[in-house]
């Protein structure tokens, strides 16, 4: 099924990017700039990376990778809300995401960096003429040099439809009254981090295998309310993770290959598991509820380009 390229016309002007199109209820968090569509599914967008943050931290000379997944994970609603008229209050439930970073692109010169986003959706289904569910492309280019790749699918749900299927625990409010009492941060810098509010696991008896910290006060990972855990925080998690598994070793993150295949309650504890896999260069993390895995993901670490690294020295 086709829609009308009336919905947003063909242009070579840009629009600016609503907060509201983001998800984020901070509008310093909000890292598009400007979009336009280029055809019925493809799209550019641009974006520009802060010269610092208090979260995504910049280390050993690079913009911290994980600005990426936001980039990325903010162009979902964009393009569901401006693109494919989804209305506001609908539901985005992510299903998978990966990507790859050239490290030696993401050298943080201090000013901000920014971005230019090739978007292309090959699949996109219809639910009554609405867009339930989308898959999508995006080239990254930073002054005309490739930075990233990255893919993704998720599903669009009406509201009343994700009511029924949550049930008690679609109560935002409630389900942030029952998270789980906040554990100690496992370590500090292990991680990459140098705040422990900033550290989102906790030790276990075990080397390999931590609790997930869910602060809901937490001003970056929960910029509002939500019923579960947000996927940024299960991404999070596994950088640190993957980082943890490494140490003392120093190494950066060029890629992740995830699957969300559960909602991450807060009123549970999280598991959160590291596998070393065949290659060095690779970690599995998984993260599991109830004794079911709710989500894994495939981390790629890389030692720091030798440049880059004297630079954040």
């Amino acid at each position: 099924m086709s829609i009308s390229l009336a919905q947003h016309t063909l242009e070579n002007r840009f629009e600016m990017v609503s907060p509201a199109f983001t998800h984020k209820t901070n509008q310093d968090e909000v890292l598009l700039r400007d979009w336009r569509r280029t055809a019925l599914d493809a799209f550019t967008v641009t974006a520009a990376w802060p010269a610092t943050h208090p979260f995504y931290v910049n280390r050993l000379g690079l913009h911290d990778p994980l600005l990426l997944s936001e980039t990325v994970r903010q162009t979902l609603p964009l393009l569901s809300h401006g693109a494919y008229q989804a209305p506001f209050g609908h539901q985005l439930l992510w299903k998978d995401f990966a990507w790859s970073l050239d490290p030696s692109a993401a050298y943080a010169d201090g000013d901000p960096a920014q971005l230019e986003l090739h978007i292309t959706c090959p699949e996109v289904t219809y639910r009554r003429e609405r867009a339930a569910a989308i898959s999508l492309r995006v080239d990254v280019e930073r002054a005309g040099r490739h930075l990233a790749s990255a893919r993704s699918r998720f599903t669009i749900q009406d509201r009343t439809v994700y009511n029924r299927l949550r049930g008690p625990y679609a109560d935002a409010t409630a389900a942030t009254a029952r998270a789980v009492p906040l554990p100690p941060p496992a370590g500090l810098t292990q991680f990459g981090r140098d705040r422990f509010e900033d550290v989102v696991l906790a030790a276990t008896d075990r080397p390999d295998r931590w609790q997930l910290r869910v602060d809901t006060t937490h001003p970056t990972l929960f910029d509002h309310l939500v019923d579960h855990a947000p996927g940024m925080l299960l991404l999070e998690a596994a950088r640190q993770a993957a980082l943890a598994t490494a140490h003392p070793d120093t190494m950066t993150v060029t890629g992740m290959d995830s699957d969300f295949v559960r909602y991450a309650e807060m009123d549970v504890p999280c598991w959160v598991e590291a596998e070393q896999l065949a290659d060095p260069d690779q970690v599995r993390i998984s993260a599991r509820q109830h004794g079911k895995e709710i989500f894994a993901s495939v981390v790629t670490l890389a030692a720091v380009p030798s440049a880059h690294g004297a630079h954040g020295a």
